[in-house]
Formats: C-alpha cells, sequence, structure tokens
C-alpha cells in the first residue's frame, strides 16, 4: 500500500484515527480495512457504513466522498462493517472494521476516502502498540500476537497462542510479585531494626529467594525450550568434498534439492532449506566441500561456507569413513577458521559405512573410530546411500531443538531470555550476600534490580527505544 502514503501527507488530518489494510496485500475473497481512534465511527459512516450498532455486523455500500456527479455518490464496493467502541474493542479506542472484497485497487481507493476525511495511515504495529499502551493487553501479548503470524508450525502457534493468552505473562508476574514482597520484608526488617529480630538467619529470607532462585530457573529452561520453538534450528553442513553433504540435505528435504554427483566439488556454494521437523522449522544449509587446496571458484564456496558456519545453531560435520576420520575433518575446518569447532556446537557424521564396515548409529567409547567420541562430540555412522543411521540422526537433532513429548508452555524471544537470565543473576547474587556477608541492605537493592528485569518482559517497565523497536517489526495491520 505504499503507493497511496503522499495523501496521507495532503489529507484533511484533523485527528489522530489510524488506518491500514488488515489483511495480507494481494487478490483474495475478502479485504479488511481497519480504523481506530476518535473519529472511527464518523469516518465510516461518511463513506456509507450507515448507522452502525455496537458489535453488530451491517451490510452497506461503500461510496465515494468526492462524488463525480453532485448528487449521485459513486459507489466503490459493498461489504459488511462492524463496530467496537471503547474502551472494550482490540486498541481500547472505538474501532471499526470494514470487510470489502478483495480486490487491491478497491481496497486502496477505501483507504484514500478515509485518509481524506481524517484518518492517517498506521504506523507498523501501531494497533497492537495502542492496544499495550491503553493496558489492553501486556508487552508479552503483544508479541505473541507478531509470533502468532510468524509462526511455521503448529507446535510454534500453540506456543505463541498460549503466551497471547497471559501465560507466560502471569508465570513472570507471580515471580516478579514474590521478590517485591520479599524486599518489602526486607526493606521493613532494616527500619526496623530496633525489634531486635534477625530477619538475616531466621531462615525466612533465604527460603524465600531460593524459591524465586527456583522459579526464575523453571521460567528461563521454558522459555528457553519456547524461543527454539519460535525461532527454529538453523544447521550448517561442513566437510570434505564429496562427503556426502549434498544427499544428507536431499534427505531431509524430501527432494533432490541439491545436485548429486560422484565428481567431488560439485556444490560450488551455499545451499538451504527449511523442513518441518515434527512441528520445529530447521533451516539446513549445504556448503561447498572444505578443499585443502582449492582454486579460485572453490575458495569462494568455502569462505561463504565457513560464513554460513559462524550463524548457525549447530554444525553437522561430514566425512567419508571409508577414507578420512572425524579428527582429520576438524583439523580441515580449523584450518579456515581457528576455533570454529569450538564456537559453535557440533556433531560429526561419519558417511559411507558401507564401505567402511562401520556400525551405524551413535558411536560410543568402544567404537573402531573412537577418536572423535571419546572427545564427547556426537558422532553418528550412516549411510545415506542405503538410508542407514539417519533416524539416529533425526533424533539427534529432535534432541538438540529440545523437542520432547510436551510443547513448550509459550513462546518467548531473545530479550525474555536475556531479561530472565539478568534477573536470575541478581536473584543468585541475593543469596551470595546473604551467607557470606550478611548485607541486608544490598539484598533489597538486588531484589530491586530482579524485579525490574521482570518487569521488563511485560512491559511495566519500558524504554520507548524498547517499545518503538518491538512494534516496527510488525505487519502495518497489527
Amino acid at each position: 500500500m505504499s503507493d497511496i502514503e503522499p495523501e496521507a501527507l495532503t489529507g484533511n488530518y484533523v485527528g489522530d484515527t489510524i488506518v491500514a489494510l488488515a489483511t495480507a496485500p494481494g487478490k483474495s475473497g475478502i479485504g479488511i480495512i481497519r480504523l481506530s481512534g476518535a473519529n472511527s465511527l464518523k469516518i465510516a459512516e461518511s463513506i456509507g457504513a450507515g448507522q452502525l450498532q455496537p458489535r453488530k455486523a451491517k451490510f452497506s455500500y461503500f461510496t465515494s466522498a468526492h462524488t463525480v456527479q453532485a448528487f449521485e455518490p459513486e459507489t466503490i464496493d459493498s461489504g459488511i462493517s462492524l463496530y467496537f467502541p471503547q474502551p472494550n474493542s482490540f486498541t481500547g479506542e472505538d474501532v471499526v472494521e470494514i470487510q470489502a472484497h478483495g480486490s487491491p485497487i478497491t481496497l486502496k481507493r477505501l483507504i484514500r476516502e478515509c485518509l481524506a476525511l481524517g484518518a492517517r495511515l498506521a504506523e507498523p504495529g501501531e494497533f497492537s502498540q495502542r492496544a499495550f499502551l491503553n493496558g489492553r493487553i501486556d508487552l508479552t501479548q503483544a508479541e505473541a500476537i507478531a509470533d502468532l503470524i510468524a509462526s511455521g508450525s503448529e507446535s510454534a502457534a500453540r506456543a505463541a497462542t498460549k503466551s497471547l493468552e497471559g501465560v507466560f505473562s502471569n508465570i513472570v508476574n507471580g515471580i516478579a510479585n514474590q521478590a517485591v514482597e520479599l524486599r518489602k520484608y526486607v526493606e521493613a526488617s532494616i527500619d526496623f531494626a530496633e525489634e531486635e529480630i534477625d530477619f538475616l538467619s531466621d531462615g525466612k529470607v533465604e527460603k524465600a529467594i531460593n524459591q524465586i532462585a527456583h522459579d526464575v530457573s523453571n521460567c528461563l529452561e521454558e522459555g528457553r525450550r519456547g524461543q527454539k520453538l519460535l525461532d527454529g534450528l538453523s544447521l550448517v553442513i561442513l566437510g570434505a568434498p564429496n562427503a556426502g553433504k549434498s544427499s544428507l540435505l536431499n534427505y531431509f528435504s524430501g527432494t533432490d534439492r541439491a545436485i548429486v554427483t560422484d565428481i567431488a566439488g560439485t556444490t560450488r556454494d551455499t545451499l538451504s532449506e527449511t523442513i518441518d521437523l515434527d512441528g520445529l522449522a530447521v533451516t539446513i544449509t549445504d556448503t561447498a566441500g572444505l578443499n585443502a587446496n582449492p582454486d579460485a571458484v572453490e575458495e569462494l564456496g568455502i569462505k561463504r561456507a565457513i560464513q554460513s558456519a559462524t550463524k548457525a545453531d549447530h554444525l553437522l560435520i561430514m566425512f567419508d569413513a571409508s577414507k578420512d576420520s572425524g579428527e582429520s575433518s576438524l583439523a580441515l575446518i580449523e584450518k579456515y577458521q581457528s576455533g570454529l569447532a569450538l564456537k559453535v556446537s557440533i556433531s560429526l557424521i561419519a558417511n559411507k559405512i558401507d564401505l567402511s564396515g562401520d556400525a551405524y548409529g551413535l558411536w560410543g567409547s568402544d567404537s573402531a573410530n573412537t577418536g572423535a567420541a571419546s572427545n564427547n562430540i556426537p558422532t553418528y555412522g550412516t549411510s545415506l546411500k542405503e538410508s542407514t543411521g539417519l533416524k539416529e540422526v533425526t533424533q539427534h537433532l529432535k534432541e538438540l531443538a529440545g523437542l520432547t513429548d510436551t510443547e513448550p508452555a509459550f513462546s518467548a524471544r531473545t530479550r525474555h531470555i536475556h531479561a530472565l537470565e539478568s534477573a536470575q543473576q541478581h536473584i543468585q547474587t541475593c543469596l551470595i550476600l546473604l551467607v557470606d556477608q550478611q548485607a541486608g541492605e544490598l539484598i533489597a537493592e538486588e531484589l530491586k534490580w530482579a524485579h525490574l528485569k521482570l518487569q521488563s518482559i511485560t512491559g511495566v517497565f519500558s524504554t520507548d527505544d524498547l517499545l518503538g523497536e518491538i512494534f516496527s517489526s510488525f505487519c502495518v495491520g497489527k
């Protein structure tokens, strides 16, 4: 809808009423335009919606305010209008939703009419931001709306729905309330020290801190699972030429996504495919073979392979078990990027065991090739030619992603995890201060910071910069 933005600048702006397309751009059976603000009802009625009653659908012919003929308003479209008066609407303001036919041209015309009558185009995420600012939802619920829209699997959608329902917020608020109550007790005990109650040694404070620490830890663990489900898992396959990297990508994608030949060095660039792994979106990237003596083109491919590897959640390092070893493959990777294997978690895939005679599945310390396994690097024997050992690799990837029999209790984002980690550190500091220093004033201060970190999750304590960053990532109609 960017081609109508100039209209917003020249329209008769008379108030802070916003308008935007609430459905996806493009042709469709129905397109929904959303208005929010004090003049929403007046604008809707001015384009032909008629006298709208709260929460009752009304069929109307939508017309242009700028008529071609003085006494015959031009009909733009017909459809349904719905009016939601404040405060019982999504944004907490007067909201009108116009359901018209999903013609991009018609929808643009209707939006232009709204702009001409005083509305302005909504900024990305402004409807959700207004809902947050008006107390209809908290910040985690607002983010859950965007997460639900962007969810790439049923599991991710269910987790986002739980956050939208307030599950995550209720857990965080419960922990924050515990921190506040304990802080009040500690500060009151300090202020009334003449009562001669040794509150630091009576066991009550330590028990309360341990309970908060336990609850934060559980929330953090669940949050990390929810974050993995939301973000998905990024895997990069590295290894020497002709080790079977492209065949592994094809196996997981279920198609001949990558060209596979007996000629070493077929893959010269990175090639990615996103798959659904039991409800988890996993992006797997095939890369150029790591050649000890590359030509000019191979060298470019290797640089891109290493760049992809540095951004991955996990590396699958493949080698031909009939020719090489896990140690030689790791050494080859170190040749191109010192310390890469130490910075990113890795697993080794020993392919072509049909030629080497090695066992399939997870190799243990008693394996004939014990080097990698003895270094606590998970090593799996496979034969892509015979489809052997691949179920074990799939199960391994599910474990990496945190997929268990139970789904996460809620969805979470990176900023939530960072806030929980910070709160956890402050609570742990409380225990150290209590046990080692008996410093009540410092305990109260650490509890205050833990409380602020928890509040930042739900938006009770937030900066304008944080809000701007969060809502700018939303689509315009939300």
